[in-house]
């Protein structure tokens, strides 16, 4: 629920009093919990990073390497974002709380972002992939995946609201800007 809350109205947006109204509890009972709000945005961030990593970690191992293994994490990330939209939407409320919360999350992350760049500089040392930075490659796969999903006022003013089947045109097109980046003729 707290998660949800704070995608959708952001954190500062959401508060103690709406939330333990949502949940059928007492402000007090929030507090003694996680101690404050911050404790509880520390503790939504900390599971929805963790719940991130169990996905993405799974599509990786789910495919040997190379273009296979890149297909199957833009799918698990827009399965993801249909099935738990507020996880990417959290993710993308980062920006807006500072280096702390930011830190938490890459931690979490970073063992998945090292292991990327690790098997995107292999593909383009072994040439499967054309030679670019793998960092800014990952960075635009993330924005074009999270500004796709998480952004619904972009995809309502282009006439879209994401569905499934919206999500799989969304996916379809990411994959093809990928691969049209990545892979040589």
């Amino acid at each position: 629920m707290a998660t949800v809350a704070f995608a959708d109205k952001g954190v500062a947006g959401t508060s103690l009093d709406d939330l333990a109204r949502q949940l059928g509890v007492t402000k007090q009972t929030i507090l003694y919990h996680f101690g404050s709000k911050d404790g509880l945005v520390a503790e939504v961030l900390a599971v929805a990073a963790s719940d991130l990593l169990v996905v993405l970690e799974q599509a990786s191992r789910a495919s040997c390497s190379g273009w296979d293994r890149i297909e199957a994490t833009v799918r698990a990330s827009f399965a993801l974002a249909v099935d738990r939209p507020e996880l990417l939407g959290l993710l993308r409320e980062l920006s807006r709380l500072g280096p702390e919360r930011s830190q938490q999350v890459i931690e979490v992350l970073q063992p998945l972002v090292d292991a990327a760049v690790a098997e995107l500089e292999r593909g383009m040392s072994e040439g499967r992939f054309r030679r670019s930075d793998p960092r800014l490659v990952l960075v635009s796969a993330y924005a074009a995946v999270t500004g796709v999903v998480t952004d619904a006022e972009i995809l309502r003013a282009v006439g879209l609201d994401l569905d499934l089947r919206v999500a799989v045109r969304l996916r379809r097109a990411v994959l093809a800007f990928l691969r049209a980046a990545l892979v040589p003729e």
